[in-house]
This record gives structure tokens, C-alpha cells and sequence, in this order.
């Protein structure tokens, strides 16, 4: 049994856009789109859950699922077709037996407390490249660690289309938009605000190099006791190796933290040294 297609022929020279979603659509998905649709032909947006990139203490049946929602808000943005398979269309054959292995950059930060995650990403994200026959996928910057494996993938396996990166979208108050936003009470979300702010004060201190901009960030968190943290890294954004004291160039600013029952990931693109400062994305190095 083959997995069903969906599509669009572009015009000559046309661009074919996809946005990659597991629903529970919200305004930083509809940046993604209003992107897409400024630059493309036709745009293409996907909904679905997938069940691989959930690991066993991750709990599918919990993620917010508004189908009727999503679509009225891909209306509204102008999509020319939603793509919304059920498991059985993406995985015929059920649990795919050969998967797309992120490697080495996939088992650190997110991969470290996730094992296994971003095969499931990638292995999705391949099959939906082929079957929505898209020229160019649209990704936050959010998912830092996601999109640079998504860049890797299309780079070392020769797809032949282009990763644009659009960057993170934040609530009015500094966090970043997520789905999984939906999950924290009134108070959490108090807390999670400790993440950007972070993100923040690290960013501000980055002309003065890795040193300041290490303790600016932890400072932050420090002061914020509910917020248990996984990881708070500065990396070089190609290789998610930490980056020394003497570095200047771009660098990555991320961190991950629970938040009441709820995990929550944010990052800052930054360059260091003098007259260094925030970035607003990434160029897409390498795809």
C-alpha cells in the first residue's frame, strides 16, 4: 500500500511553499504561512500529530488537538491546501521499519532528554517532503536544534528543495508562542516568562563575549525557583558544540525547562564579541 500524495503542480518557475504543523494552530504558524504566501506560488500546509517523534513518557493523547480551528485559520491566511493524513496514510505498513537517524547533533539538548525524538522528526518530515512535492519548507527558528537537522537532512541526503528559517514569534510579554503554551495555568505561565527574559538579558550582554552572556542568562533563571531547568547552553549554531571564551561569531543561546508539567524550549540567536548583539535568525548555513 503507498501512501497518498497531496500535491500541487507550480507554474513554471513557481514556487510550491509547505508549512509543516501538528495542529493546534496559533499566530507564530500563521507567520509561517503569511511568510510562505508572500514568496510562493502556492502554499501547502500539513497537519499532523506525529506519533513517532513522542517518546514512551510523552503523552500523545494529551496534545491539543483543534482541527476546525486549524483550518479556519489556514482560510483566513489564504492556503491552497491542507494536508491533514491520519497515521495509517503517512505509515501504511504501521511502526516504519528504516527511519531517517539524526545522528550525533541529534542526541544532544533536546535529543539528551528526548532519545529517539528527532528520528521521528526527521523521518516525518522526509516522507512529507515527498508527498506534498513542495520546493521550499518554511520552519520557525523556535526549534533551533530541529530546523539545523531538517538543513542537514536536505543537505546530506540531496533534497531538492529550500529550508527557510522565519523567525521565533513571542507573545506581547516575551514568550515564545507554542502549542504546548496551552498546557500551563495562569501561574506557570508567570514562570515560563523567566525563559525569554533570560534569553534576554543574555542577548544584551553578547558584545561582551560568552563569559557575560552565560551569567546574564543564569542570573535570570536563578532567581526563578519553579522553573526547572534542563539546560541552559551557549553553542556554535552548525555543531551545538558549547562555544569558548575567546569565541566571536554567531552563536546560539538556548535553554529548556519544565515549567509545572510542562517542558518548554527557547532559544536566541546572537552574535559575540564587539559590536555583537541579537540576531534576529539565522541565514540557513549549508541549505
Amino acid at each position: 500500500m503507498k501512501a497518498a500524495r497531496a500535491a500541487i503542480e507550480p507554474a513554471a518557475g513557481g514556487e510550491v511553499a509547505v508549512v509543516m504543523t501538528m495542529g493546534a494552530l496559533h499566530e507564530g504558524h500563521a507567520t509561517l504561512i503569511r511568510t510562505a504566501r508572500e514568496r510562493a506560488e502556492q502554499v501547502i500546509v500539513t497537519i499532523f500529530l506525529n506519533p513517532l517523534q513522542f517518546g514512551p513518557k510523552e503523552d500523545l493523547s494529551r496534545y491539543p488537538r483543534t482541527f476546525d480551528a486549524d483550518l479556519a485559520l489556514c482560510r483566513r491566511q489564504g492556503v491552497d491546501l491542507v494536508f491533514a493524513p491520519t497515521p495509517d496514510v503517512v505509515y501504511p505498513d504501521g511502526d516504519p521499519g528504516v527511519r531517517v537517524s539524526a545522528g550525533p547533533l541529534g542526541d544532544v539538548l533536546e535529543g539528551a532528554s528526548r532519545p529517539g525524538h528527532f528520528d521521528g522528526v526527521l523521518t516525518v518530515v522526509a516522507k512529507l517532503m515527498h508527498l506534498t512535492g513542495g520546493t521550499a519548507f518554511y520552519f520557525g527558528q523556535k526549534d533551533a536544534q530541529q530546523l539545523l537537522l531538517i538543513r542537514r537532512m536536505v543537505r546530506d541526503l540531496d533534497f531538492p528543495v529550500r529550508v527557510v528559517s522565519v523567525p521565533t514569534v513571542r507573545e506581547d510579554d516575551g514568550l515564545a508562542m507554542s502549542s504546548r503554551n496551552t498546557y500551563l495555568s495562569e501561574a506557570d505561565r508567570e514562570v515560563a516568562l523567566c525563559l525569554s527574559r533570560a534569553l534576554a538579558a543574555g542577548a544584551a550582554a553578547a558584545a561582551e563575549g560568552p563569559s557575560a552572556v552565560r551569567r546574564a542568562a543564569r542570573a535570570v533563571l536563578v532567581a526563578e525557583p519553579l522553573a526547572l531547568v534542563d539546560y541552559l547552553v551557549l553553542v556554535h549554531p552548525t555543531t551545538l558544540k558549547d562555544v569558548p571564551e575567546w569565541y566571536s561569531g554567531e552563536a546560539l543561546l538556548a535553554v529548556a525547562a519544565k515549567v509545572g508539567t510542562t517542558r518548554l524550549i527557547d532559544n536566541r540567536p546572537m552574535l559575540l564579541g564587539p559590536g555583537g548583539g541579537p540576531l534576529e535568525v539565522f541565514d540557513g548555513t549549508g541549505a
